[in-house]
């Protein structure tokens, strides 16, 4: 390259450097025009004022809370116990109630106790029908929901049934007709798809929380396990959420609000809607709900009972036991038979058969088809009525005197017999007595023993009956240790509970 090519090449260089120079600092100094082409009039408002675009796929949810929220309620109930009258509020084993408002200590035992909860509920029909939990009202005196607006009713028990946790109230005195939600159905609900819940947890109402299905079918041992059915959810569910809607993205109630593990967080569980439509014509009718009853424990089938019963389907519902004298053991049935089908319609597990015959009246006969040592027969069964939990925890407590256990410890026990086992959920393997009822001040209490617990030892020696724990608690002297071992079969744990009993 010569001298002149040198220089030319420089000199474009230079040129091409001092407009781009150039460029730089006229946009630096903001006087490079701006292109203006395709370019819809300046809006009025700013960007932050805009409405921001939803993204694809994302559920509206503002709409959505607007179409529940004038439907729900919050349910506002009150106890008054008498003095001396020795009624008690149910220990509540869903742990939603803010517990009892009492005064001081000198005057509880001369003034009326007031004991008031909260919780939830929902219209149901125009007409002020609202659906809640049992646990919400059980034992109230008085009853009031509140509405979005703040105008408040008092409302009357049409019906409720603890198996479920489920009572349907209706406004006394209906002024006018009422928002109300659409039922759908849990069980096309799908793991994963999106849920909202409505209610008034820690007395904040209308609250509304968003999440998704996270599992269904959980069976918690909270109550009658032969009923539960849970609905696992991640949305946010609180104390005094109970009760409430679970809705799914149309607005339709796919369960009600009921539960939530306070060891976990997002862990929160209702009661399929689906479950409520089964009973809601009995609550209406008679104000409970008649169930049939076969009188036996079933299991699901799984692999290994499969493989050792030599079974060539996991459908169906396994026989664990049979109660003696009872509608099953009358018909023939026996432990380990499988049942397959009712009237001819098949099983596919525990559940099916539970519903299917929870749903049929007493007195009515049904054949069952059961498989039995690898060959199928058909029996006939004429079901019994299923006793109600307080009907069941009373035959329990009236097995046996209660001596001073009661007084001393704070706990009614009952014996172990087939149909406590049933009732509680407790294997034959567990020896003991059951508690039944569990004062809130009590010695007991103090070291949260629980409806359910078993006590199989006292003081270093093996509980039996009921008598056996009762002269225990006759040796020790007041101001003593009452050293208990307890199982907790619904948890699969034990452990000893230490109370010093003052009386």
């Amino acid at each position: 390259m010569n001298s002149g090519q040198v220089k030319l090449f420089s000199f474009a260089a230079v040129v091409v450097a001092a407009v781009l120079f150039g460029m730089v600092i006229a946009g630096a100094l903001n006087v490079t025009p701006q292109a203006t082409a395709d370019r819809p009039p300046a809006q009025t408002a700013s960007a932050a004022e805009q409405a921001a675009p939803v993204a694809a796929g994302v559920p509206d949810f503002v709409a959505l809370a607007d179409q529940v929220i004038p439907s729900v309620v919050s349910v506002y109930s009150r106890e008054v116990d008498e003095p001396g009258s020795g009624r008690e509020m149910p220990r509540d084993p869903f742990h939603f109630f803010f517990g009892p408002q009492m005064g001081p200590d000198s005057e509880e035992d001369q003034e009326p106790m007031v004991r008031r909860s909260s919780g939830s509920g929902f219209f149901i029909s125009p007409s002020g029908e609202v659906i809640t939990n049992n646990h919400v009202v059980e034992g109230a005196d008085k009853i009031e929901v509140q509405l979005a607006d703040g105008t408040r009713y008092q409302v009357d028990v049409v019906g409720r049934d603890a198996a479920t946790d489920i009572a349907l109230l209706k406004v006394a005195k209906p002024d006018r007709e009422y928002p109300y939600l659409a039922l759908g159905s849990a069980e096309r609900l799908r793991v994963g798809e999106w849920v909202m819940a409505v209610g008034n947890p820690l007395n904040m109402d209308h609250t509304v929380t968003v999440g998704v299905v996270s599992a269904k079918g959980r069976v918690l041992g909270l109550s009658d396990s032969s009923f539960e059915n849970f609905i696992q959810t991640d949305a946010a569910i609180n104390f005094g959420n109970s009760g409430g809607p679970l809705v799914n993205l149309r607005g339709e109630v796919v369960g009600i609000n009921t539960a939530i593990n306070a060891r976990g967080q997002n862990l929160g569980f209702a009661v399929p809607i689906d479950t409520a439509n089964q009973i809601l014509g009995q609550l209406r009718e008679r104000g409970r709900v008649v169930r049939g009853y076969l009188g036996i424990m079933v299991g699901p089938i799984d692999q290994e009972t499969a493989e050792a019963f030599k079974l060539d389907s996991r459908d169906g519902a396994f026989v664990q036991e049979v109660l003696k004298d009872h509608a099953a053991d009358k018909a023939g049935i026996r432990h380990g038979d499988v049942v397959v089908d009712i009237g001819g319609t098949p099983i596919k597990d525990t559940r099916d058969l539970i519903d299917t015959v929870s749903a049929m009246p007493p007195g009515s006969k049904v054949t069952l088809g059961v498989k039995r040592d690898g060959s199928y027969r058909k029996v006939t069964v004429e079901l019994e009525e299923r006793l109600s939990e307080d009907e069941q925890v009373g035959l329990a407590a009236d097995e046996g005197a209660q001596d001073s256990t009661d007084e001393r410890v704070g706990v009614s026990v009952a014996e172990l017999d087939a149909r406590a086992r049933q009732y509680w959920g407790i294997g034959e393997d567990v020896r003991g007595v059951v508690i039944t009822r569990v004062r809130s001040v009590s010695p007991a209490a103090e070291e949260d023993l629980q409806r359910g617990d078993v006590v199989t030892e006292a003081n270093g020696r093996a509980i039996g009956s009921v008598a056996d724990l009762a002269a225990e608690v006759k040796r020790v002297e007041e101001g003593g240790y009452l050293r208990l071992y307890v199982s907790r079969p619904r948890v699969d744990r034990s452990f000893y509970a230490i109370l010093k009993l003052d009386q």
